[in-house]
């Protein structure tokens, strides 16, 4: 890939041989991130979105890991939106990546997104309304702070995409579990399957990894604790299986 198209500020951080990122300048992506886009990953041929995209990595790592037949790549920050579009053209993934500049309150509206999806992700903003203190930066406002949107219109907003039985997929802090439950069910998706993250054996859970459907039936399955780490302190065989090629940066 040619860095021409990176701005003062920016980077390339390589999930493959043949798909990179673009990062920089506040629009960056986590461990969460690469977690919930692994914990998401769609099947082959599926139609999928991510809600409140940034720099686009979930839709790209969809594409190096799998073969979605299209994915929609939702922000509202026209900066993010801008760096997201550089990458998917510079990654040659027009036909599969298109990123929709929107409010996620507003995607039934403007009809950025179509209806009938197979999966929606979202890493939505992890502190309440109300709660913590706002960064002082805007961009960091919007994405860490439920300051334009809270948990339960990302929640509803997939709903409207979702075909029935579709799946959504969100990352969230432990302590919001009870009231995403309710935000979910609030909106017509049912939570399916959960697995919490942790540094070590011995620390709490850091990491929420959920599942839902839309109109599934009750029924929620807890998955074994992930581990960041192993006994020796480094990482873990099942987080080198998530970061697979990422963490080389190789096909």
């Amino acid at each position: 890939m040619e860095r021409t198209f990176l701005l003062p500020g920016e980077h390339l951080e390589h999930l493959s041989s043949r798909v990179s990122v673009a990062v920089g300048n506040g629009y960056a992506f986590s461990t969460d991130t690469v977690l919930l886009a692994w914990y998401s990953l769609p099947k082959r041929g599926e139609r999928c979105a991510d809600l409140g995209t940034g720099c686009g990595f979930i839709p790209l790592f969809w594409c190096a890991r799998s073969a979605p037949s299209a994915v929609w790549a939702v922000e509202v920050q026209p900066e993010a939106c801008d760096m997201a579009r550089r990458s998917v053209r510079e990654n040659g993934l027009e036909g599969t990546v298109r990123v929709a500049e929107c409010d996620v309150r507003g995607l039934s509206a403007a009809g950025c997104v179509p209806r009938g999806l197979d999966v929606v992700a979202c890493n939505p903003p992890y502190t309440a309304a109300g709660a913590g203190v706002p960064s002082a930066a805007r961009r960091d406002r919007i994405a860490r702070h439920e300051t334009l949107c809270a948990f339960f219109d990302f929640a509803a907003a997939a709903a409207g995409l979702l075909r029935w039985g579709g799946r959504f997929c969100c990352c969230l802090r432990p302590e919001r579990l009870c009231g995403t439950v309710t935000d979910l069910r609030r909106a017509g998706l049912e939570p399916k399957r959960l697995r919490l993250v942790q540094q070590r054996k011995d620390a709490a859970p850091f990491l929420l990894l959920l599942q839902a459907s839309r109109g599934g039936k009750p029924g929620l399955r807890v998955e074994p604790v992930l581990l960041l780490e192993d006994d020796a302190g480094g990482v873990s065989e099942e987080m080198l299986r998530v970061y697979g090629d990422y963490k080389e940066g190789r096909a």
